[in-house]
C-alpha cells in the first residue's frame, strides 16, 4: 500500500541532541567544557538511552525528563565536570530549546504539501517535546506529537509503535518511520513499518530482528521515499 503517514523519532532525528553541550561550551567561562563537550554529549545521549531500556526491562518506568537528568549526571561525572550546579542547570535548560536540523522545515513542508500525515513518536515526555517543537518552530508542520507517556514504557516496546495506528487509523505498511537510532529503525521494521535510518555518523548496522529499508545521511530525501 502507498505511504500515507510519516512518523519521526524526535531526539537525534529531528532535533540535534548534541546542541546543548555544544552551545554551553561556546559560552564565556566554560573552559573545562570547551574541551570535553563532545565526550559529554556522547555519554549523555548513551546513558539516556541505556537508562530508558533498563527501566523498560525492569518495570521501573519514569518520565524521560528524569532519565535525561540521570544520564547527564553520569556524563558530568565521567568527564570530571561535577561540582558545578550552574553548568548542570544550564545544560538542562538548553535541552528544552533544541533546534531542528537545517533540512527539517523544508522536508516536513514537502510532506505536508503531498498530503501526508506527519507526526513525532518519541520517548520524550509531552512537556519536553512541546518545548523542542515550539523552539524549532515546526508545530504547524506536524499533525501530532505522540509520547510514550501514554503507555508507560519506552521504545522499542511494540505498545509504543501501536500508538501510530491508534492515532491515524492506518495499516503498518502505510507508515514510513524515520529514526536516527539504528535500534529504533530496526525494531520498527520488525514491527512492520517501512523504515528509514538516518545514519549521520556512518555507524555499523545494528544486528536486530528487523533491518531498515532505507539508510540516509540526513532527512533531505525523506519525501522521495514516500513515492517509491
Amino acid at each position: 500500500m502507498p505511504i500515507t503517514t510519516c512518523i519521526f523519532d524526535a531526539y537525534g532525528t529531528l532535533f540535534d541532541v548534541a546542541a546543548a553541550a555544544r552551545i554551553a561550551a561556546a559560552e564565556p567561562g566554560r573552559g573545562a567544557l570547551a574541551t570535553a563537550w563532545p565526550q559529554l554529549a556522547e555519554h549523555w545521549r548513551l546513558k539516556q538511552l541505556q537508562y530508558s531500556w533498563l527501566r523498560g526491562l525492569s518495570g521501573h518506568y519514569c518520565d524521560f525528563w528524569q532519565v535525561t537528568q540521570d544520564g547527564l549526571d553520569w556524563a558530568l561525572e565521567a568527564t570530571d565536570l561535577t561540582g558545578d550546579p550552574e553548568l548542570r542547570e544550564r545544560l538542562l535548560a538548553l535541552y528544552w530549546e533544541l533546534q531542528a536540523y537545517p533540512e527539517v522545515p523544508q522536508m516536513l513542508t514537502s510532506l505536508r504539501a503531498a498530503g501526508l500525515n506527519t507526526a513525532i513518536l518519541s520517548n520524550g515526555s509531552p512537556r519536553m517535546l512541546d518545548g523542542a517543537v515550539q523552539s524549532a518552530g515546526i508545530s504547524a508542520l506536524l499533525d501530532d506529537v505522540l509520547s510514550v507517556e501514554s503507555v508507560g514504557i519506552f521504545k522499542p516496546a511494540p505498545q509504543v509503535y501501536d500508538l501510530v495506528k491508534q492515532r491515524f487509523d492506518c495499516n503498518r505498511d502505510e507508515v514510513l518511520f524515520v529514526s536516527s537510532n539504528g535500534w529504533d529503525a530496526g525494531s520498527a521494521a520488525a514491527y512492520g513499518f517501512t523504515t528509514a535510518w538516518v545514519n549521520r555518523a556512518g555507524d555499523p548496522m545494528d544486528r536486530l530482528a528487523g533491518t531498515p529499508d532505507h539508510i540516509l545521511t540526513d532527512l533531505t530525501n525523506v519525501p522521495a521515499l514516500t513515492r517509491l
